[in-house]
C-alpha cells in the first residue's frame, strides 16, 4: 500500500492550520505591510522545494512555502478583521524597512 497521498494530505492540513496563527501574529506585530516580505519568503521556500531530492521533504517544504504565499494575501483581510474588533489591535507595531514604498502598492487579494 502507498500511504504517500494520505500522509501528504494530513501534513498539508497541519501546515495550513499553522498558517492561521502566522497571519494573526504577523498582522498584530508587523501590520499588513509585511506582505511583500512574507510573499518573498514563501516564493523562496517554494523554489527551494524544487531542488530537493527526497519527495517527502519536497512536498513538506512546498506546502510550507505555499502557506506563506497564501498568508501574504490574507494579511490585509486580517487587518480589516482587527479594525472591526474581532482581534486585539496592537498600536506598537514593528516598523519594517521600505514601509513608505510598500504603502503605495496594492496588497494582493485572492
Amino acid at each position: 500500500m502507498n500511504y504517500f497521498g494520505l500522509l501528504t494530505g494530513f501534513i498539508t492540513l497541519f501546515i495550513i492550520g499553522l498558517g492561521f496563527p502566522l497571519v494573526i501574529r504577523g498582522e498584530r506585530y508587523f501590520g499588513y505591510l509585511c506582505w511583500p516580505y512574507m510573499m518573498a519568503l514563501g516564493i523562496l521556500i517554494i523554489l527551494a522545494s524544487l531542488f530537493m531530492q527526497n519527495d517527502w521533504f519536497s512536498v513538506i517544504v512546498g506546502v510550507l512555502g505555499a502557506t506563506f504565499v497564501w498568508g501574504s494575501t490574507e494579511l490585509k483581510e486580517q487587518a480589516v478583521r482587527t479594525e472591526i474588533g474581532w482581534f486585539p489591535f496592537n498600536e506598537n507595531k514593528i516598523k519594517l524597512p521600505f514601509e513608505a514604498i510598500i504603502k503605495k502598492w496594492r496588497a494582493p487579494h485572492l
